[in-house]
């Protein structure tokens, strides 16, 4: 996935782009105007959410807070609202009967369990430590864990149809001016300040 295509995608598809006023500058791509509907969503709000997804046939749940620097409530900034945010995102789908959802997640939900052999592919049994998370102070990859474990155990016992997609980084022209925490994180690693 191309930086900010998942926000291009629903324009071509005519999909609703769950948002509030800093990504205004949406309305400047190509027909905007006519297939564009932003609107001011809160995931931790079940019923903001709600108005949001009425009307459409699929969603791409994209969001997640993605730290750039130290994180001294990981509980409140990030495992809640990824989490309890997630829940209400696939409850909200359920409850307007959409086809399907595609979880856009992170490899960070699979990439750190220090038991996973060496050298064996990782599938979708992997999953990262949530203990070794929290003892490396790891709170975006515990979030991301956490928030996929539980969206497909609530797939499963609602009978969504969800589709998920681990990314690594994404990349690409960027369509908001200031740069997003994601980008900084890759900013940080070619400066050589922020290590792997």
């Amino acid at each position: 996935m191309k930086g900010a295509s998942a926000e291009r995608e629903p324009l071509i598809l005519q999909w609703n782009v769950l948002a509030n006023d800093k990504y205004a500058h949406l309305n400047n791509l190509d027909k905007a105007a006519e297939n564009l509907k932003l609107f001011k969503a809160d995931l931790l709000d079940p019923d903001s959410l709600a108005a949001a997804i009425k009307g459409c046939n699929g969603v791409f749940h994209v969001a997640s807070p993605v730290p750039s620097g130290s994180v001294p409530n990981p509980e409140v900034e990030l495992v809640e609202p990824a989490v309890k945010g997630t829940l209400n995102v696939l409850k909200a789908c359920s409850e307007a009967n959409i086809k399907r959802v595609v979880f856009v997640s992170s490899v960070a939900a699979a990439a750190l369990d220090p038991n996973w052999p060496k050298g064996q592919v990782k599938d979708e049994t992997c999953w990262s430590d949530s203990e070794y998370c929290n003892a490396t102070n790891n709170w975006y990859c515990f979030s991301k864990t956490m928030a996929e474990k539980e969206a497909w155990s609530y797939a499963k016992q609602s009978g969504l149809d969800m589709v998920t997609v681990l990314l690594t980084l994404v990349i690409g022209p960027m369509l908001q001016k200031t740069t997003n925490s994601s980008s900084l994180v890759l900013i940080k690693l070619l400066k050589g300040t922020k290590k792997l």
